[in-house]
């Protein structure tokens, strides 16, 4: 057993800064990289050190095998003004209380009534597309999914205002979010144009969910199937305890955050991918025909779209979280190291989706490797897009099938294609979008009335 000095240093660090330039340059390469220093790594932002875990072995350690030893780390503490303490933030006895009593908004009957919002919002999106007209399709997905959180969040009646207010401000707090993060505190209060966006963004934000919130309770009508309504009605069944309206307000701004985010960088990644790969467009195709037909795609649908499913993790696998971070609260022993009380260890799921040793040819896009004899032929713990153990998203599987609802709603209607002349690059972001993908639409079909499923 040996201690943190053991530690090799990832190269290339400054005095004073440590990492931070590299890490804010170039973030993906950097924790890509890190790897070919060790399964361990010291990695210093500015004064704090921190330590990566670069094989899924021991990420496993962190989020699954010793888990308990862990909180969430830096990263989310300096979210907390944005998220509050909702479940990425919480930790211990709030944690369990609060997940516990979530748990039932992301029931599989309740993603079957979100999943109705889901296809109609994709169908809405496209029918105002064109024929011959060119999107940035990174800019269309947010707008899809915000569309869909804002619909499954918020009622008709109460909730325009916040819908409003998500559109208007959360591409902006995303934009900055990551950046903020890794920054030093003491930059925050900078009177910068990205400081006074930002801070703008998130006060109007929290401002307008905490009066829809005291609105829809004061209205006593909770009986809805929106996420706020069922949030605001649900109890604990043994304690009859319930969420307060902050505790509330921080649920669904963490929702907001972590599931508009990482669906829409899917879904483009996904527009970018398939038009990049004639051949899984053509198969995704015909599965979506022979499932869906001329239906409304639905969420009996989405386990028969195994295709769809595996050209989803492929995207997910290749283009993954940046970067997480949890804080050791007793010393534990991580890999033959003893971690002490306090140590802040971070992992990149971009980078351990990515490693060698682990998937053959890991920059290759290939959706075949998930087929079911080739998937169990990896370690469980390999691939862990939605975060593993007690603090796995709790939104897993309402992203999962907005992705593929979405999906099998806009490739059998339109063909993208890429516009020349320019590659996109992953944006610095917690989960890394296209910087700018435009791509020209052209249809494939005649717009039709489509039955439900």
């Amino acid at each position: 057993m040996t201690g943190l000095p053991s530690i090799p240093r990832a190269p290339k660090g400054l005095p004073l800064l440590g990492h931070v330039l590299p890490l804010w340059r170039r973030p993906l390469d950097f924790v890509d990289s890190l790897r070919n220093t060790g399964d361990l790594v010291r990695v210093d932002l500015g004064p704090l050190p921190v330590y990566f875990v670069n094989s899924s072995t021991l990420a496993k350690e962190v989020m699954v095998t010793k888990g308990p030893s862990f909180e969430k780390g830096r990263l989310f503490d300096r979210m907390r003004p944005l998220v509050g303490n909702g479940l990425a933030n919480s930790g211990g006895a709030t944690h369990r209380k609060h997940r516990k009593l979530m748990q039932p908004s992301f029931h599989h009957a309740r993603i079957a009534g979100y999943a109705a919002a889901m296809s109609r919002e994709a169908q809405s999106a496209v029918d105002a597309w064109k024929p011959g007209q060119t999107i940035a399709v990174e800019r269309a997905m947010a707008e899809l999914v915000i569309n869909t959180l804002a619909a499954t969040m918020f009622s008709a009646d109460l909730g325009r205002p916040a819908v409003d207010a998500v559109h208007k401000n959360v591409p902006v707090i995303l934009k900055t979010m990551l950046a903020r993060a890794v920054s030093p505190k003491v930059l925050d209060h900078l009177p910068i144009p990205a400081n006074r966006r930002f801070d703008a963004a998130t006060a109007e934000l929290l401002k307008v969910i905490d009066d829809v919130i005291a609105l829809t309770r004061e209205s006593g009508d909770t009986d809805q199937p929106d996420l706020l309504s069922t949030l605001l009605a649900t109890r604990d069944a043994e304690t009859g305890e319930s969420l307060s309206d902050g505790e509330v307000r921080d649920q669904l701004m963490t929702i907001l955050f972590a599931g508009s985010e990482t669906t829409a960088s899917t879904l483009s990644w996904a527009m970018y991918e398939i038009a990049r790969h004639p051949e899984v467009e053509a198969r995704i195709l015909a599965e979506i025909d022979a499932v869906v037909g001329n239906d409304e795609v639905g969420l009996a649908h989405v386990p028969q779209l195994e295709y769809t499913q595996r050209v989803m993790d492929e995207v997910l696998r290749l283009h993954s979280v940046t970067l997480l971070m949890r804080r050791a609260t007793e010393p534990v022993d991580i890999g033959g190291v003893t971690i002490p009380t306090g140590t802040e260890i971070a992992f990149s799921l971009y980078a351990l989706h990515r490693d060698p040793r682990v998937y053959t040819d890991p920059e290759m896009f290939d959706p075949d490797r998930w087929e079911p004899e080739r998937r169990r032929l990896l370690p469980r713990e390999a691939y862990v897009p939605f975060g593993a153990g007690t603090r796995k998203c709790i939104g897993d599987a309402f992203a999962s099938t907005q992705i593929v609802i979405s999906l099998a709603t806009i490739l059998p209607r339109w063909r993208l294609q890429l516009a020349p002349g320019r590659a996109p690059h992953p944006a610095t972001a917690a989960m890394p979008y296209p910087d700018h993908l435009p791509m020209t639409v052209s249809p494939r079909q005649a717009p039709m009335r489509r039955t439900a499923a």
